[in-house]
């Protein structure tokens, strides 16, 4: 499909960033939408065009979605904290606006919806696949209103024939990360971060360009229509891994442990203390973070390898050095 007409939602973001640059280099013609105020710095040395569209501005999507051909979306309201409300305006509500817009061009021919393996059940996972159905529940509001997306395209796809690909990416990392890696520099910086339990477990750890290879794999294979795909790294690591390998870069000592028990017994009063006082940032422990911290987090990606093909190159020990060298300004540097 390389020469289509490609729009990319959230195209200043991690992984719309990588995936803009991904299907330039490729030959597509890309459009990154972007909200007016926006810092497109990282992408103004490509040939793209630009097109202003805004979640929060459902007036403003019929045209940003005018001439897409193939529309990525990428982009989302994220976090671990904050009422479920705020998240469902943009992750669906506004998702439904694009999405009827962009099928009523009649130019659509392919929609690819990036979503997590955060919908699975919060629970231990051994090489879970996609025939698990996403939870309704999930432990934030993140998570929850990721499945309800997946559950309004699936719909568009039967009752519409949308032409939908839906791609789940775990714990996404690499140059760009704004996020969760700052967060486990700052607290090794100020020596609060603790490994919740023994660390053993393994994290569905997604380097931001594997995944964007899978987007590209998504858009150009035709057996692809109508299926959702598990997406990450080939290699999953420990907590500890992922954390001390953090700390050792910074030249920080690894961080001591907390009993498991304690953090699952101390999280439900730390949590609704910080909703009573109504705070806006997410307190020390939350069951999400518990979540992150404390389940095995592998899931099967032999559906992605066997259909589409996929085949991820970068391997955590590079990605996670890419990342902090971008973060602390080496990556610039060389």
């Amino acid at each position: 499909m390389s020469g289509k007409t490609v729009l990319v939602t959230g195209a200043t973001g991690l992984v719309g960033n990588c995936v803009v640059h991904k299907l330039h280099a490729a030959g597509y013609r890309v459009q990154a939408m972007v909200r007016a105020n926006s810092n497109r710095g990282n992408l103004d040395a490509l040939d793209i065009e630009f097109v202003e569209g805004d979640l929060a501005d459902v007036d403003s999507l019929p045209n940003a979605v005018k001439d897409a051909e193939v529309v990525v979306h990428s982009a989302a309201h994220i976090g671990d904290w904050g009422p479920a409300e705020k998240y469902r305006a943009i992750n669906v509500v506004a998702l439904e606006h694009l999405l009827n817009a962009a099928m009523r061009t009649g130019k659509l021919e392919r929609w690819i919806q990036v979503s997590s393996l955060g919908v699975y059940p919060a629970r231990h996972h051994y090489g879970t696949d996609e025939t698990v159905p996403p939870s309704l529940t999930g432990l934030d509001g993140y998570t929850r209103t990721k499945a309800e997306a997946e559950v309004l395209v699936q719909q568009h796809i039967d009752e519409h024939g949308l032409r939908a690909v839906i791609l789940r990416p775990g714990f996404i990392y690499g140059p760009g990360e704004r996020h969760a890696i700052p967060r486990v520099i700052e607290k090794l910086n100020d020596g609060s971060m603790k490994f919740i339990g023994r660390g053993d477990k393994l994290l569905n750890n997604t380097y931001v360009g594997n995944f964007a290879d899978a987007v590209l794999l998504a858009i150009e294979n035709e057996a692809a229509i109508g299926e959702t795909f598990n997406i990450r790294d080939e290699r999953l690591v420990t907590r500890e891994e992922y954390i001390n390998t953090i700390a050792d870069y910074l030249g920080k000592p690894h961080p001591k442990r907390v009993p498991e028990w304690l953090a699952r017994l101390l999280v439900g009063p730390i949590e609704r203390m910080a909703k009573r006082r109504g705070a806006t940032e997410a307190p020390l422990l939350t069951g999400a973070r518990i979540k992150f911290m404390t389940l095995n987090l592998d899931y099967s990606i032999a559906k992605a390898k066997r259909v589409l093909g996929y085949a991820p190159q970068v391997d955590f020990r590079q990605g996670i050095i890419e990342a902090l060298d971008d973060l602390t300004g080496k990556r610039q540097v060389a």
